[in-house]
């Protein structure tokens, strides 16, 4: 082969690469939700063809934290956002995202979301004093919306990935049915002793108890901390109205809290929302403890 042949058919395969190496490099989309649970269900649809990134940080409720100005700008330059709604993430409405990239999942059931009245405040460690009045913003404890939120995820990302649109159904329809069995589960638990009277520790349980029927009643209690003097007297009053023998936690409570509610005839059990990424399990694995746990309530309670 001339010297001038091979020069031409170097030249040729290097302009081949150099069309077909940006193609490549797209088949891969870049996916920053708000929130643990819209990270599952995205790397769940998704699989081998998104990198979804959830930056914040662990021990921080991704609710009510604020992210810093470079992260933010990374939620700007994702190929996709992915939204909560419902009010969730609430630096989302001051930050300028590009809503042709960005999904709310909630947009589905708008009409159906929760208002909350109420003007207690409290802290989250370091993102400080905030309240939960406005709209209830953990949808996905209804597992009936979390389907419908995947299903928001799936036809955002069906519309970045048109050459795998097939797979990508295939995923969200295993996914639809882990979060319908979950669905059936809690409704068929419920469905046993519906009017068994419960404590939550924290109003973040407004759709579990809409959708399942659940006789809570929520206090505004943290998991690490010691509730106090005022917060066990409130309970005490609580009691004479709403008498239950179970507290429902968001995390693993203090021993001494545990402790004090037993003295008062009161268990305690863990039904984790999963705002943040587990260390070892994932989203599906805690539902499954969660209900687990809860099971206990209508195994035990006559």
């Amino acid at each position: 082969m001339s010297s001038l042949l091979k020069h031409l058919v170097i030249t040729v395969f290097l302009l081949v690469i150099a069309t077909i190496a940006p193609v490549l490099a797209q088949e891969k989309i870049t996916v920053y939700p708000v929130n643990y649970p819209l990270a599952y269900f995205a790397e769940r649809i998704g699989g081998a063809h998104v990198d979804v990134v959830f930056p914040a940080p662990p021990d921080i409720d991704p609710a009510f934290w604020v992210p810093d100005r470079k992260t933010i700008g990374d939620y700007q330059k994702a190929d996709l956002i992915v939204l909560n709604g419902a009010g969730y993430a609430k630096w989302t409405k001051k930050a300028s995202l590009p809503m042709l990239r960005s999904v709310n999942t909630a947009q589905a059931f708008l009409d159906n979301l929760i208002q909350i009245q109420t003007e207690t405040t409290h802290s989250h460690g370091p993102t400080g004093e905030h309240s939960h009045a406005g709209t209830a913003f953990t949808t996905w404890l209804d597992f009936s919306q979390a389907a419908q939120q995947a299903e928001a995820i799936y036809l955002a990302l069906a519309k970045k990935l048109p050459d795998y649109q097939k797979k990508l159904k295939e995923n969200f329809q295993e996914l639809e049915n882990d979060l319908l069995n979950l669905d059936r589960q809690l409704l068929d638990l419920s469905a046993l002793k519906p009017r068994i009277p419960l404590y939550g520790s924290h109003p973040i349980y407004q759709y579990l108890v809409r959708r399942y029927g659940v006789n809570m009643k929520m206090v505004m209690w943290e998991p690490d901390e010691d509730p106090g003097d005022q917060h066990w007297r409130e309970l005490d009053l609580i009691q004479t109205e709403h008498p239950s023998s179970w507290m429902i936690w968001e995390d693993e409570p203090l021993q001494a809290s545990i402790d004090r509610l037993a003295e008062m005839g009161i268990r305690s059990l863990v039904f984790s929302p999963c705002f943040n990424r587990p260390e070892k399990e994932d989203f599906l694995a805690v539902m499954k403890q969660n209900i687990k746990n809860l099971r206990a309530v209508y195994e035990l309670e006559k």
